[in-house]
């Protein structure tokens, strides 16, 4: 039987990329077609603990800055000659430029597949930087074998902008289903109906809208949780004194936290999938999201949450003022289903390892 050698490449590995690699890396360390599967990552800004031998982690020094760049780029890529991998997987944007711009001109490679986890050019920027993020995307494309989406809204959005579409796939992202066991203790009213923000404080998880609907939406029977943290060049952000913010959970106990609420609520600008959305439906619990990037393809809504129109906030009060426990718990039932169905890492990582094996027309 043929068996696979994997480098797994990220650069700052944490949120949302960090589980979805620790996801994979913990499943494809015991896959009967993987024979050695390693990580590289950048030393700072990334999580450390990944569920393999740390003698196949290896860390590279970097911060994002021009003079780092050149440093990754060699770095990287005397590890692909050392450890000779079957497949190159290249987790997010830098990391899938550090991967792919030696080979644009050295002929010999290995199978090189990339995820962006989001397409830059898809994220709220001048036009200009989309299409610059576009074409630099472009010409790495000619050294890459499969180009994963999280989405179909990424998948259609990176053809619109010219990406080769007979690279291009679909592959959800995936989370595990085994559930947290205990409890946490947080105050809350349960006569309420409690809503639970999720996410980093910045401009792409729209906190700040939200928060300013909440500064004026006079319901009384509609709380707001928010569990996050701040970022750089983002003090602008004000609780208003009805919102309760939880502040920074570890992700091992987040589930814990999803259980005590009603709903979740997702007030992005732009999601290439949505993370947050997938962990909600896990924990049985409808989300309220915004009508932007993957979100609507995650959430039906009435179905398994509601979306609103994050330019007519009107829509969200809406849906806030005629919404009870029993429609919600309904809900989140569906969402559980749907879950299992469509968005668990047993089904992703088995849909990854079928991309290595048939680009390697191994059976």
């Amino acid at each position: 039987m043929n068996t696979l050698k994997v480098l797994h490449v990220g650069e700052y590995v944490k949120g949302g990329v960090a589980t979805y690699i620790k996801e994979v890396v913990s499943y494809q360390r015991n896959a009967r077609d993987i024979e050695e599967v390693y990580v590289m990552l950048s030393k700072n800004n990334s999580e450390k603990n990944f569920n393999i031998d740390p003698n196949s982690i290896i860390f590279y020094e970097y911060y994002r800055k021009p003079l780092y760049f050149i440093k990754a780029i060699i770095e990287v890529y005397r590890t692909i000659r050392k450890l000779e991998p079957d497949i190159v997987h290249a987790h997010s944007t830098f990391a899938g430029f550090f991967v792919r711009f030696p080979f644009l001109f050295v002929k010999k490679r290995p199978k090189i597949v990339y995820c962006s986890h989001g397409w830059s050019f898809l994220m709220d920027l001048p036009k200009y930087k989309k299409r610059v993020f576009a074409f630099i995307e472009r010409i790495l494309s000619i050294k890459t074998d499969i180009l994963i989406n999280i989405s179909y809204n990424e998948l259609h959005n990176s053809v619109k902008y010219h990406l080769p579409k007979e690279k291009s796939i679909v592959i959800y992202n995936g989370i595990s289903e085994v559930e947290k066991q205990g409890n946490v203790d947080i105050p809350i009213d349960e006569s309420k109906i409690n809503l639970l923000f999720v996410g980093r404080f910045d401009r792409q998880k729209g906190l700040d809208i939200l928060l300013n609907f909440f500064s004026s939406y006079k319901n009384n029977n509609i709380k707001l949780y928010i569990i996050g943290d701040s970022v750089l060049n983002n003090q602008g952000i004000k609780i208003p004194k009805n919102v309760i913010n939880l502040g920074w959970v570890k992700n091992e106990i987040i589930d814990l936290y999803y259980k005590k609420f009603d709903a979740i609520i997702m007030p992005s600008r732009w999601e290439g999938f949505g993370l947050v959305a997938i962990e909600a439906m896990k924990n049985k619990k409808p989300v309220i999201a915004s009508n932007r990037g993957a979100l609507p393809e995650i959430i039906k809504n009435g179905k398994n949450g509601f979306i609103f129109d994050l330019d007519n906030m009107e829509t969200l009060q809406g849906i806030l003022d005629r919404i009870n426990k029993d429609i919600l718990k309904k809900l989140g039932e569906e969402g559980y289903r749907n879950f299992k169905e469509r968005f668990t890492s047993l089904r992703m990582n088995i849909e990854i390892i079928e991309q290595y094996k048939k680009l390697l027309q191994i059976e």
